[in-house]
């Protein structure tokens, strides 16, 4: 192996090379740093788009169409951050500047060539956020006869925004999505109000089944500007993360609408704005947006499948986005259709409360234990030893954003491989019961059944022995054939005696929500939200390379998409709201690769 001097002056070299290509506008030359197979992942900086670009020619284009539109001023190894190699592959921090920008990459070097570059946009010159050195002074000294308050200002804000002003964007969902964007728009100095049906933030956490906690740690779900305390749990419970999500947006200081319903929304192709009509706990209001942005999670609609006899079984019927817990069914007899994170999370819940739950698992699952995933997914980059090595949460998401997703399988496969092992008695017991296993079309794991499909798997955190010891019942690799009026009956002619049947079905592609608001015509213009294209189960091609129509501009003027998990809102959230924050002010936002329409649902 080199030793570290001679990797930092091949570096060194390659990245001033790429700079000199980079600010002569020269896309071969740019093209050229790459290997035949490199990746350059974009998020705002260069293409004013979430795009990635694959191989020499994708490259080439791309810097053909963008240098002379954003050109580049500079890009360089952070002298502040180490670079790094193994196996081959040298890694350094990149900070770079355009015209209107300035953000931070990083590289990674192979055989003296790219492999893969990250580039994003973090601010734009003239309007970067109030933070350190340019935070607010907050006292005002002085003498002012009219001097108002920072409590009059906010009430007459929250009084004229909506009315007498307008915002520039408004945000359908109040979310974590819709909170964190809505907390990066305010710090960026642009008019947004946040409507939400729920009467106070975090409702839609509170309103879950109640032993609903996350399955992510703590070091991942952060929110931007304030995270969660040193003694905040690993494993947050939903009531504790809604109260969180309500002291968020006071503290903050969003314009949030609670009991607000989105009633229609029109786009006005020549005023370049919207008519959204709102219901504000039973007052109509009429907003007259630039840019709407959906934040009604990444999940969208519930999925609820039709099934022959639904309209005659003489027990209650609930979505698992609708089941508020266990306490009602002491025991009673319970069928839950799924088996994916909320299947097993409600029929834990349910066997724990007395009642006798049977699962009907009509298709394989992805299951992983917490404590693997925490240690060997997820704990180089969001733990308390990822933050001992120095590791943050923002450079942890910056690490995970530096994989294209076209390769990032095959870093997971290893992880999920070491998994397997490590748990190998764990899976054949949940077998030797007759649960169908995956581990994804490509034995990929977790993340990239969620990247794909946002389904399909369980992060197990105690129900798996219950299905394997008997406790929850388990019918598997059986389809439905209809209701009866007292329960359940799979293709096979067994009846399962039910007085409540969940459907834990998953949710339909978030254009669903544009539907129903806007039109069919514009959902279908727009196409599905979600997924990859990679041509695995539910994941259709053809090939994206990104999430499709998430954080980006859409094939539909003005209309955007944010939603995904705790993560994705903190981290997406930062590019989604530089690009509004970019129109809002006027700058030039030559978007490269707009979002293709696939698949209208």
């Amino acid at each position: 192996m080199l030793d570290q001097s001679i990797h930092d002056t091949r570096l060194t070299a390659l990245v001033a090379e790429l700079e000199s290509a980079l600010v002569a506008q020269d896309a071969d030359r740019v093209a050229e740093q790459f290997l035949e197979t490199g990746f350059w992942r974009d998020l705002a900086a260069f293409t004013w788009n979430i795009k990635t670009s694959e191989g020499r020619d994708q490259i080439r284009a791309m810097a053909a169409a963008q240098l002379p539109k954003i050109r580049p001023q500079s890009i360089a190894l952070n002298p502040a951050e180490p670079t790094g190699g193994a196996d081959g592959v040298t890694e350094g921090w990149l900070v770079l500047e355009t015209e209107t920008g300035r953000g931070v990459g990083h590289i990674r070097m192979k055989d003296g060539k790219i492999w893969t570059l990250l580039t994003t946009l973090h601010e734009l010159k003239g309007h970067e956020e109030p933070r350190g050195l340019r935070r607010p002074m907050g006292a005002e000294h002085g003498h002012d006869p009219h001097r108002k308050t920072w409590k009059e200002k906010r009430r007459s804000e929250a009084a004229t925004l909506g009315y007498d002003t307008q915002p520039y964007v408004l945000v359908i969902g109040g979310g974590q999505g819709g909170i964190a964007l809505g907390a990066r728009l305010r710090q960026l100095g642009v008019p947004a109000i946040i409507v939400d049906k729920h009467p106070r933030p975090g409702d839609q956490w509170r309103n879950r089944y109640k032993s609903l906690c996350l399955h992510d740690p703590v070091w991942y779900d952060h929110l931007p500007y304030i995270p969660f305390p040193d003694n905040w749990p690993v494993f947050a419970p939903k009531d504790k993360i809604g109260d969180w999500l309500e002291m968020y947006t006071r503290v903050m200081e969003l314009n949030y609408w609670s009991s607000t319903t989105a009633q229609s929304a029109v786009w006005d192709d020549v005023k370049k704005e919207w008519t959204v009509t709102v219901d504000r706990d039973g007052e109509q209001v009429v907003l007259r947006p630039k840019q709407l942005v959906l934040a009604t999670g990444m999940s969208g609609k519930k999925n609820i499948p039709v099934i022959p006899g639904q309209d005659i079984f003489k027990g209650e019927q609930q979505h698992s986005s609708e089941h508020p817990g266990p306490d009602a069914w002491r025991g009673k007899k319970v069928v839950v259709i799924g088996a994916n994170n909320s299947a097993h999370d409600i029929c834990a819940a349910l066997w724990e409360g007395g009642a006798d739950v049977t699962m009907v698992q009509r298709s394989s699952t992805h299951i992983v234990k917490s404590d693997s995933l925490m240690d060997i997914g997820l704990g180089d980059l969001y733990s308390e030893r990822a933050l001992a090595n120095g590791i943050t949460t923002d450079k942890a998401d910056m690490i995970f954003a530096s994989l294209p997703y076209a390769i990032m399988a095959d870093f997971q496969i290893p992880i999920y491989d070491k998994i397997k092992e490590r748990d190998a008695e764990f899976y054949k017991a949940l077998e030797n019961v007759g649960f169908m296993l995956d581990f994804g079309d490509d034995e990929s794991g977790l993340f990239m059944k969620y990247l794909r499909r946002g389904s399909g798997y369980y992060i197990d955190v105690g129900a798996c022995d219950l299905v394997i010891d008997g406790s929850i019942k388990l019918q598997s690799g059986k389809g439905i054939s209809h209701l009866s009026e007292t329960g359940v009956v799979l293709d096979d002619g067994t009846e399962l005696p039910a007085d409540l049947v969940i459907y834990a079905t998953g949710f339909g592609s978030m254009n669903g929500w544009a539907a129903d608001l806007i039109s069919q015509e514009v959902a279908d213009k727009v196409g599905k939200c979600w997924g990859l294209g990679s041509g695995t189960t539910k994941d259709p091609g053809p090939w994206e390379g990104e999430q499709r129509n998430m954080w980006k501009p859409t094939q539909q003027e003005g209309l955007w998409f944010h939603g995904g998990n705790l993560h994705q809102s903190r981290h997406y959230s930062r590019y989604l709201a530089l690009q509004l924050k970019a129109r809002q002010v006027g700058l030039d936002t030559p978007v490269y690769g707009l979002q293709e329409r696939h698949h209208i649902s």
